[in-house]
């Protein structure tokens, strides 16, 4: 078998004395279809897919390094960024670690707000993909709708953490400061019209036949596949995964919303079923956003972080502490030797894992449907290259 490799076009004949031969094609690192610098390293033959390898490293920026270099007050800053949809979250996984090697407990207050801004930061990350998974099947209008709705939340995660998208609202035993006056009455205004309007998405994308034929059946993942690449999140329970860290280890209150918390799930393991997962996943984080506004509402007044000292050190040792970020499972591995900084934090990123299993889901599917397959893993390639 000879390898022809095409940059652009395909204008030449590829067949020689030996027979066909494969096309290597390469998509990215800048492509529309690839959400920023992923490159796929695709072997073609014909229009049919025969291998595929996706490359990273292009936005590669050592921040599992840097986290040695920066003290336990600095890191929050660096874990935010990696998920960039999904900033509250990261935040959230690293916070979590720290004050487990410190034994620290948090107020209650800031538990449950805690739990509430991770639920309102899990719908804008679903939102994005819920808006832009259309729009790459041709679909324009849905992106509207979702940024709409987006901009309602933001409004409100602004005005408690004045950041729209690194919130940088986490601290080290607690949040940074106090929840505005009168902003609960606002964040459940805002999830109301949200929900509201959340049958724009479920109408005009899952009553659209075109957007059905294009994922219907298309890039099916089995489950012994999401096992053996640990694939998590939405991606995994669509292919009947059922598995969620919020209810299978609860952390923050989860373990008190047992009763509106929903692990949804699919068994075709399709682009369908994991669009699926995501939508119906965004309306049941609406009623747990609308639980914890409950609960904050019946709390008396107290602080929300707790007074650390001026050069803050863990003590010596390690741990692993793992969150249900939106798009999967968010670990952090902390060993600490006693100093101010950590001696390595290794991070595991939910995209990296669900990324590679495009080597075994892209091969025997056609060219025409690898942007649909690609779009329906929802992944942030900051959240690959860490």
């Amino acid at each position: 078998m000879r390898e022809t490799t095409v940059g652009i076009g395909a204008g030449a004949e590829n067949v020689t004395e030996f027979g066909t031969s494969d096309m290597v094609l390469n998509i990215g690192p800048q492509h529309p279809s690839t959400h920023g610098v992923l490159r796929l390293k695709l072997r073609l033959d014909g229009e049919r897919i025969v291998a595929a390898e996706p490359v990273i490293g292009y936005m590669h920026r050592g921040a599992e390094k840097l986290f040695e270099a920066r003290d336990y007050r600095q890191i929050v800053m660096l874990a935010n960024r990696h998920d960039w949809l999904s900033a509250f979250a990261n935040e959230l996984g690293v916070v979590l670690s720290v004050e487990r090697m410190l034994g620290m407990e948090v107020p209650e207050r800031a538990v449950w707000a805690r739990t509430l801004l991770a639920e309102l930061n899990r719908v804008l990350n679903h939102l994005m993909f819920l808006g832009s998974y259309p729009l790459e099947l041709g679909g324009i209008t849905p992106v509207f709708y979702a940024f709409d709705s987006r901009e309602t939340l933001q409004h409100v995660m602004e005005e408690a953490s004045g950041g729209r998208m690194h919130y940088m609202f986490n601290r080290v035993g607690g949040l940074k400061e106090d929840l505005p006056a009168g902003w609960l009455g606002r964040v459940r205004t805002a999830v109301a019209q949200v929900r509201s309007q959340m049958h724009r998405l479920d109408d005009l994308v899952l009553g659209n036949e075109i957007f059905r034929g294009r994922t219907a059946g298309v890039g099916v993942l089995a489950p012994a596949l999401v096992h053996a690449y640990g694939v998590s999140g939405p991606i995994a329970r669509a292919s009947g995964v059922d598995f969620d860290l919020r209810r299978d280890e609860p952390y923050l209150a989860y373990g008190e919303l047992a009763d509106v918390l929903r692990v949804v799930t699919r068994d075709e393991g399709d682009c369908l079923a994991r669009f699926e997962c995501l939508l119906e996943q965004t309306h049941n984080s609406l009623d747990l956003a609308d639980a914890c506004l409950d609960r904050l509402a019946g709390l008396p007044q107290g602080p929300v972080n707790l007074r650390l000292p001026k050069v803050l050190k863990a003590p010596e040792g390690h741990t692993y502490t793992w969150t249900e970020n939106p798009l999967g499972v968010n670990g952090y591995y902390l060993v600490s030797r006693g100093d101010k900084t950590p001696w390595r934090l290794k991070l595991r990123s939910a995209s990296y894992n669900n990324i590679q299993a495009l080597t075994e889901l892209l091969p025997g599917t056609l060219v025409a449907d690898m942007v649909a397959i690609l779009g329906s893993m929802f992944f942030v390639v900051g959240d690959i290259d860490k």
